[in-house]
């Protein structure tokens, strides 16, 4: 897959010690020297309208550096916008490699064309998606209407290489503004195909939460989909993702059970059953086993105490399965705009409440600008605020309006479970007789109580789950810290501090953490510590 072959000079590569030579208009374009620039065409008569000797113009050093005086300078002393070197390219594209957006708006305002392509039918929005150029895309698309979608003369539109170079917000961007998952280029390849050749994993993980199982599905003209690919080619990783995420899809049963739905419903019934069978059990084998030695009323107190609490797991369990658990609304989004405005275009990138610079704030399935700790559920089909995890367990997820509800859950049921366990273990302690030597304990408890051993069965299991939930998330709630945020730390950067170090820039102390998440149920997203731009002035 062969890229543009645009040459980058920089002045940043030279050593400091190093003095550059500045010998003609393009070397002064190329290092922003404003001064010999105007010297060599106003005293020597030098021509900015003619190539040096590989073809480029003075023009696109200055469109590559971003240098807005001296390209504005080139124009009006007859520079040609639409000139192009050996490869058809021009300034435009040039522009698009570093992202220079002034200068690129000072060209299209004099004529340049936005569509004008090179000799591999690269227009700037494929070179932008090449290099990463995620902001200049942006504005070209929103502000000039750039075709986003068009594809070169290999067929491969730009969405084809962000994904082959891995350029995840540029992904993100494009698959915000719809463009098309589907197409493939002359090898039959989609941009998925592409994502999977180059072992992109989170890349291959925003194209399949946004697309279809169709995506999965497709064979490029080899006869490959993208999971045989990632087989072959060994990304492991990948391919247990691709089939994960085919199973999740697929129509059978027991690829819904084991990818943790059963229709839209998860395993929530199951443990609503589980709970219901052992409240069963514990009252008809604990409490009121006939074969057991009448209940004395501490006994008796306790395991009321561990059925009340088993109802209230329950009404905890309804809660947090059925309450929002903060849905980021399509039309609540970003500082009110209606449908027909754009806005990538129309918010203030500096300045807004909700934007803060960071493109994985895209939603590119519910075309949202979503806030900073959102994240999209592939099984809920949306943007949950402060998102913490999907729990198949009560077919929901858990994020900022039903986190606290949660909490009391699984401490609830944790509770229960202890409760439930040391009351059937008293009660068999207490009420075994005396046994022959040829008998052991556990084997008269299996053949004469199988109910109470059924239901310790099940209590344990449900104990040691609920244990490990309540110290996790009670962890977590302590450090204001969600379990994706903890599980990812790496792919977010504002939980990175200047060092490059772990941060989370959300901890206000555990005092504080666990008081507002207590009172108010959810914590604010205030920042503890001043932006990481107020730390380097």
């Amino acid at each position: 897959m062969a890229s543009s072959e645009i040459e980058v000079v920089s002045s940043e590569s030279q050593p400091k010690t190093q003095q550059i030579a500045i010998i003609d208009v393009f070397t002064a374009s190329a290092y922003g020297d404003f001064d010999k620039l105007r010297k060599f065409v106003e005293e020597d008569g030098a021509s900015v309208t003619t190539p040096d000797g590989n073809g480029y113009y003075a023009l696109q050093w200055a469109a590559l550096n971003n240098f807005l005086d001296i390209a504005q300078y080139i124009i009006e002393h007859g520079g040609n916008v639409h000139a192009s070197d050996n490869n058809k390219q021009t300034a435009l594209h040039w522009a698009a490699v570093r992202g220079s957006i002034a200068v690129a708006d000072l060209l299209l305002q004099n004529g340049a064309r936005v569509e004008a392509t090179d000799v591999n039918g690269f227009r700037a929005v494929h070179v932008a998606a090449q290099y990463g150029q995620t902001a200049f895309l942006n504005h070209i698309i929103a502000k000039y209407h750039a075709d986003y979608d068009v594809p070169d003369n290999d067929g491969r539109c730009p969405l084809h290489w962000a994904a082959y170079k891995g350029f995840t917000d540029t992904i993100r961007l494009l698959l915000f503004r719809d463009a098309s998952q589907s197409r493939q280029d002359k090898e039959g390849c989609t941009p998925l195909h592409w994502a999977v050749i180059r072992g992109n994993v989170e890349a291959c993980t925003i194209l399949v939460h946004a697309g279809t199982k169709q995506e999965l599905l497709v064979k490029d003209k080899a006869g490959f989909t993208p999971i045989q690919i990632a087989s072959d080619k060994g990304h492991r990783q990948i391919a247990l993702f691709l089939s994960h995420a085919a199973r999740t899809n697929s129509n059978h049963l027991m690829d819904k059970f084991c990818s943790g739905r059963v229709g839209d419903v998860g395993y929530a019934p199951i443990l609503f059953c589980a709970i219901i069978v052992e409240v069963i059990l514990f009252i008809n084998s604990v409490l009121a086993a006939p074969n057991l030695p009448r209940i004395t009323a501490i006994v008796g107190l306790w395991g009321w105490i561990g059925v009340s609490l088993a109802i209230g797991s329950l009404i905890m369990f309804y809660r947090c399965s059925s309450k929002d658990p903060g849905y980021i609304k399509k039309h609540g989004g970003l500082d009110g705009f209606e449908d027909t405005e754009d806005p990538l275009l129309n918010i203030d990138m500096n300045n807004s409440s909700g934007w803060t610079g960071d493109w994985s704030q895209l939603c590119p399935t519910c075309k949202i600008i979503r806030p900073v700790r959102s994240k999209h559920c592939p099984l809920c089909k949306h943007c949950i605020e402060q998102f913490d995890h999907h729990c198949p367990w009560i077919s929901n997820c858990v994020g900022k309006r039903n986190k606290r509800d949660f909490f009391f859950f699984v401490c609830l049921g944790t509770l229960t479970s202890f409760v439930g366990a040391s009351v059937a273990v008293h009660r068999i302690w207490t009420g075994i007789p005396a046994l022959p030597a040829d008998e052991t304990w556990v084997h008269y408890v299996i053949i004469h109580h199988p109910g109470i051993v059924a239901f310790l069965f099940l209590d344990a299991i449900i104990l040691l789950a609920a244990t490990t939930l309540a110290i996790v998330q009670a962890s977590q709630v302590a450090r204001n810290i969600t379990t994706n945020e903890f599980s990812n730390s790496i792919r977010y950067g504002y939980l990175r501090g200047p060092n490059g170090q772990f941060r989370n820039p959300y901890n206000h102390g555990c005092r504080k953490n666990c008081s507002d998440f207590l009172i108010r149920g959810y914590t604010e997203d205030e920042i503890a510590w001043p932006p990481l731009q107020r730390v380097a002035t």
